[in-house]
């Protein structure tokens, strides 16, 4: 099997007493799109900072493309496109001079027009950066990011800002991103429907650790949220919360001899899935913090069970 381009093994950072990344691990094939979610606070932008080399890890192991972030020089630095979540960088270039200008120190960068047009910032091409809106702002930060076409490209809160026309948009241009040019992203959301339309795994970062990483359409499997059960019975509509509602359903096909009256199964969102995990996992930290969750390395589901 080839080698992650991203791997993280026991990634732990400290500010003084203050244990921010508790061993994080995390690996990212090559083409894949993975999603980190998580609360404020529990070490999205932490971790990417380090993957990007922006920031110097405490401890643990860390690769991308190859190279420990830490020691990447300006060739390694070529093959990865970075957004900031927060960047506010020459304020008196043009919006197309800047564009233009970073763009001219790759070999093949995307063409500037086109880029500008993807992203709804034609009309202010020729405005300086100090005169964009919050909105108009992220998106040449976006834009600044994969001119260069990157092999890695990190995404931190990638559309904050934007409108749903624009959001849409770019949410088209990450899937031919990822599609087309095979290209490896790691982006952190707190917009789960986007999570669960970009990517093909998402890692859920709670207290510094991952605590579950998988398909989107597995987490609930893993978190274990229930699923709701509804029928109707004696001229009423009832309900019942279970854990496997295979089951439930058969024994009610059962007591009725044929079909369930209004039967219905709901089973749990991926936003139900991950607001119980962190509840779960902030309640067992209130008791004991030495269940620190895992992430399967496979791109399936585990999780580490408190001793």
């Amino acid at each position: 099997m080839d080698e992650p381009v991203i791997s993280a093994r026991d990634l732990r950072m400290r500010y003084g007493r203050t244990e921010v990344l508790r061993g994080v691990d995390l690996e990212v094939r090559a083409g894949e799109v993975v999603a980190l979610l998580g609360p404020n606070g529990a070490g999205k932008t932490t971790t990417i900072e380090i993957l990007e080399g922006f920031r110097r890890r405490s401890a643990g192991e860390v690769t991308v493309l190859g190279t420990d972030p830490g020691r990447g020089g300006d060739a390694w630095r070529g093959r990865l496109g970075v957004v900031l979540q927060n960047w506010q960088d020459h304020p008196r270039w043009g919006v197309r001079q800047l564009l233009a200008h970073v763009a001219s120190f790759y070999r093949r960068p995307r063409d500037v027009d086109e880029l500008l047009a993807v992203l709804g910032l034609t009309a202010q091409a020729g405005r300086m950066v100090a005169q964009l809106s919050g909105g108009q702002r992220r998106r040449l930060d976006v834009a600044l990011g994969i001119v260069g076409r990157p092999e890695v490209l990190f995404l931190d809160e990638p559309t904050a800002g934007f409108d749903p026309e624009v959001r849409l948009e770019f949410h088209g241009l990450v899937e031919r991103l990822s599609r087309e040019e095979g290209m490896t992203i790691l982006l952190t959301t707190h917009d789960l429907a986007e999570a669960e339309r970009l990517a093909g795994r998402i890692a859920i970062l709670v207290d510094g650790a991952v605590a579950v990483c998988g398909t989107p359409s597995g987490l609930a499997a893993v978190v274990r949220t229930r699923s709701e059960v509804r029928w109707a019975e004696d001229g009423a509509l009832r309900s019942e919360r279970t854990g496997d509602p295979s089951k439930l359903a058969y024994e009610l096909h059962q007591r009725f001899g044929g079909p369930v009256p209004g039967l219905e199964i709901r089973r749990p969102s991926l936003e139900e899935s991950y607001l119980d995990l962190v509840r779960g996992a902030t309640a067992r930290g209130a008791g004991d913090a030495s269940g620190t969750p895992l992430a399967g390395e496979d791109g399936g589901l585990m999780e580490r069970s408190a001793a």
